[in-house]
């Protein structure tokens, strides 16, 4: 047929639209959409027939594509997915997963009118910070507590509130990247503070920031160095050390801890990463973390301290243009409940759950899943086998957990086209690749996701 005649039987929109399907979709989907797409359709047909690439169509095919099109439109940019990486706080997936608590109070404040900013008891307006202020106060020992949106804006407002202007001394082993290309030197030139280097990049000593004290010297800085570690012939100046010369010197000490640590790891056989409770314990004036590491909770930047230095930071203009929102504090609030025991925090928080739970239990899972696979599944091998997960996040660098993984092997498909078609799938797994193998780390893959993956399986072997 001619490009004319194929032009020519190209339907017209009205014509379109007077069809079923398109009557069905336009009762449950928005018109914009469905008008979007029929004119997508009409538009690549008539493009192919232009190339010279379609010697014949139907409008049953328009109407297939026209269909496709509307789905496709009609889904969210954001998607679940299933991390088989065995990297638990995912930075690109979403790091922590929010309990229970966390989703029913963030339900519960987006479903309703809330007591956000009004106190109930005189009827007047409220703080925001008082719905997690005391509970955080409780759980860290600290005299008062600010969140904002992340912990690179608790930082910039810790500094921009006590060293705008002056001084900040910092350890040169201590200026991090902390992702992103952002970086402790851009984020404290930002918040106005002064950058001043002391010792050097494997050891730092006390005298080294007593020598750099001045008359113009805003406060001591202290950057926990939670994304990597410095091993060998290193030292660092401790907790105990820093607040005895800031009492000396009358010089406040900020201290970003990070990851936001509110238990021991060490009595679960990690390798001992410091507490916020030991922060505040030592006498640090101001502690800053984040909220969506270590601690499980949302993307917030928490920082606690001395009152006379939270009270400063919030009557701080920045604090508006940084604070949360209040899905994010409803949130917070659910997963720090949890810590008020931690037997409750370790069994209800995800990412404490998955950080502690026991790699023969992942073993046991494994080979559920196994036998899964391998009951509707002939043309692929899976073996199970030890391997180890990763804690990711920035967090905890170089420690290994023991787990078990599927390993996944086909003649015919690499694995890179696994990965691939896994990806592009309604509910996307994400998966590793290492020799030529891939792999599927049950610590971050939930019993719910077995059926899926069988089933994305099955579809590659048809």
């Amino acid at each position: 047929m001619e490009k004319n005649q194929l032009l020519r039987k190209l339907p017209k929109m009205d014509e379109l639209l007077n069809e079923q399907i398109v009557k069905l979709e336009l009762a449950k989907t928005m018109r914009i959409i469905v008008i979007e797409s029929l004119r997508e359709s009409i538009n690549f047909y008539r493009d192919v027939i232009l190339k010279g690439e379609i010697k014949d169509f139907s409008e049953r095919e328009i109407l297939e594509d026209f269909k496709r099109r509307v789905e496709i439109k009609k889904q969210s940019n954001f998607k679940n997915v299933i991390n088989a990486t065995g990297v638990i706080i995912h930075t690109n997936l979403g790091r922590s997963i929010l309990s229970e608590n966390a989703l029913d109070n963030v339900i519960t404040v987006a479903n309703n009118y809330s007591n956000l900013e009004y106190n109930l008891e005189n009827g007047s307006r409220g703080s925001r910070y008082k719905h997690v202020e005391e509970i955080l106060k409780r759980i860290t020992g600290a005299e008062a507590s600010l969140v904002v949106n992340n912990n690179a804006a608790a930082v910039m407002l810790a500094l921009n509130t006590l060293c705008n202007g002056r001084e900040a001394i910092v350890s040169r082993g201590q200026l991090v990247e902390i992702g992103g290309s952002f970086r402790i030197p851009e984020v404290m030139k930002f918040s106005g503070a002064n950058l001043v280097e002391v010792g050097s990049t494997n050891r730092t000593h006390i005298e080294d920031y007593e020598s750099a004290v001045n008359e113009n010297t805003g406060v001591f800085l202290k950057v926990h160095t939670s994304n990597f570690k410095i091993i060998g012939f290193s030292q660092e100046v401790s907790l105990e050390e820093l607040c005895k010369l800031s009492v000396e010197k009358r010089v406040p000490v900020i201290e970003d801890i990070g990851s936001g640590t509110l238990i021991d790891f060490s009595k679960y056989g990690f390798t001992h990463e410091p507490t916020v409770q030991e922060s505040v314990k030592s006498g640090i004036d101001v502690v800053t973390f984040s909220g969506d590491k270590m601690l499980g909770g949302p993307q917030a930047g928490i920082i606690v301290g001395k009152k006379k230095y939270i009270d400063e930071m919030k009557k701080n203009q920045l604090t508006r243009a940084l604070r949360v929102d209040k899905m994010t504090l409803a949130a917070l609030e659910g997963t720090l409940r949890y810590y008020l025991d931690e037997k409750e925090a370790v069994k209800n928080i995800p990412t404490l759950h998955m950080l502690l739970s026991s790699s023969n239990r992942q073993k046991n899972r494994a080979q559920i899943l196994k036998e899964k696979l391998e009951s509707k599944i002939h043309t692929f091998k899976f073996t199970v086998e030890k391997d180890y997960s990763m804690v990711g996040g920035g967090s905890m660098p170089g420690e290994e957990i023991p787990t078990y993984v599927i390993k996944v092997k086909n003649n015919k498909i690499s694995p890179e086209e696994i990965d691939k078609k896994f990806r592009e799938a309604p509910l996307p797994i994400i998966v590793r690749i290492a020799k030529d193998e891939v792999i599927m780390d049950l610590r971050t893959i939930f019993d719910r996701d077995f059926n899926t993956l069988v089933d994305a399986f099955v579809n590659l072997s048809e």
